[in-house]
């Protein structure tokens, strides 16, 4: 039995979750206000005319566009990078792997600013012109690491006699992955594949080392942030990006908790 938790620490808790997100309520409350210069509290009234505005705009488009290519891009080559290395870790033994998993795990655990300046010097060095590439390989960096720390859980789950057993039988390398691995580590993929899309679409500080010219979603609502006029665009923008990024984000804790909770049933 567990007992239940005293008022003061519920109520300590409810203020730590209305610090995290009464800004993100602030968001869509400013992307109704009639006031287009200034953030005005309360506002003066509500319409659905930016939404509107935010629709014809072609660079709110374009920018949107530019970041689903980029996010599904760099999502796949994770897909791919991580799940091999997360394999490689998990089920076999060599020289150096803990140095190896470390390594694969510091880009994201080094301040953005670090990895856009250590990609930006190596993007210059090597004489490759900033382009639609660059971001991908930089956002692909740190969502790789997502990709990894998911895949290489769930293979650490899988039990070794699964494998033996699918080899006994007579299946190949392919057919066991098939077969065998890939339904126990589906939903870890997908999870991992979901939150690295969020991550890299809603990514900013790496993205300015890596774009060049070219602007993001994210990158394009910072520039338009200086702008005095038409400032409830960006917010109804803005509110976009939590959704896109949201779904997600609830998709993949739902997926990574019936995983878990599948694995002790198994057990």
């Amino acid at each position: 039995m567990h007992s239940k938790a005293p008022w003061s620490l519920k109520f300590a808790a409810g203020l730590g979750l209305a610090f995290l997100h009464l800004p993100i309520v602030l968001i869509f409350v400013y992307a109704f206000t009639t006031e287009e210069k200034s953030y005005q509290w309360p506002p003066p009234d509500f319409t659905l005319k930016w939404f509107g505005v935010a629709w014809e705009r072609s660079d709110v488009w374009e920018a949107l566009a530019l970041s689903l290519k980029v996010a599904s891009i760099s999502t796949l080559i994770a897909l791919v990078l991580g799940t091999l290395c997360a394999a490689a870790v998990a089920r076999t033994r060599f020289l150096g792997r803990e140095t190896i998993s470390l390594l694969v795990i510091l880009p994201i655990a080094l301040p953005g600013i670090i990895t856009g300046i250590a990609l930006r010097s190596a993007f210059n060095l090597a004489e490759i012109p900033f382009s639609f590439w660059t971001i991908v390989l930089g956002h692909a960096t740190f969502c790789i690491v997502v990709v990894y720390n998911n895949a290489v859980a769930r293979f650490r789950r899988i039990s070794g006699s699964l494998i033996e057993a699918s080899m006994d039988l007579g299946a190949n390398s392919f057919q066991t992955f098939r077969y065998v691995i890939l339904p126990n580590i589906a939903t870890a993929l997908l999870a991992g594949g979901m939150l690295a899309f969020a991550l890299s679409f809603d990514e900013v500080i790496v993205t300015t080392f890596t774009a060049g010219q070219q602007s993001t979603l994210p990158i394009w609502m910072l520039e338009e942030l200086v702008r005095p006029r038409q400032r409830p665009v960006t917010n109804v923008v803005a509110v976009l990006v939590v959704l896109m990024t949201l779904l997600p984000i609830i998709a993949a804790y739902y997926l990574t908790r019936d995983g878990e909770h599948n694995a002790v049933q198994g057990k």
